[in-house]
């Protein structure tokens, strides 16, 4: 796991760049590969999951969908027939996202399908060590309880 560095010039908002994400996911094939378990698909969770989900799902040759799970700023219900269809049909899932921050979209997930260790793994880019949730596998580690901040992703804004 590498420690991570922003580029940002404002307050409370750090860059996280196309490299940082490249580096994040072969960190977590790496752990995947020492963990000795690989997905028949992974899905990446709209939207942050999915540019991450689908890189991860081209190294690994692997089918990818996306999930829509977006509990922040939206008032519908979370729609979890991807991962229905999933879980009835393929053995083993791989769930990735940008961050993991309160954990809230995996514990979602967690409170609906419960912990299927064997079928079920969860991913992120970068994780925030206080989150509610524990992640399988993750690339960067963050403590927004020590460093408060805002992450912007490179699909986040056009201008940087």
């Amino acid at each position: 796991m590498s420690k991570i560095r922003f580029m940002s010039d404002t307050p409370n908002k750090n860059y996280f760049t196309t490299g940082q994400m490249r580096n994040a996911l072969i960190q977590i094939e790496d752990q995947m590969v020492h963990s000795n378990w690989m997905p028949n698909i992974i899905l990446g969770i709209n939207r942050g999951g999915c540019i991450p989900g689908v890189y991860l799902s081209h190294r690994l040759n692997t089918v990818h969908e996306v999930l829509d799970i977006r509990l922040r700023d939206h008032t519908s219900k979370p729609n979890l027939t991807t991962l229905e269809k999933a879980f009835a049909f393929q053995k083993k899932i791989l769930i990735i996202d940008d961050i993991n921050d309160s954990g809230a979209t995996f514990q979602y997930i967690l409170d609906n399908f419960g912990k299927h260790e064997d079928r079920i793994k969860f991913a992120a880019l970068i994780n925030n060590k206080p989150s509610k949730v524990k992640l399988d596998y993750h690339g960067y580690e963050i403590n927004k309880e020590e460093v408060p901040s805002w992450i912007v992703f490179p699909w986040e804004e056009w201008d940087k």
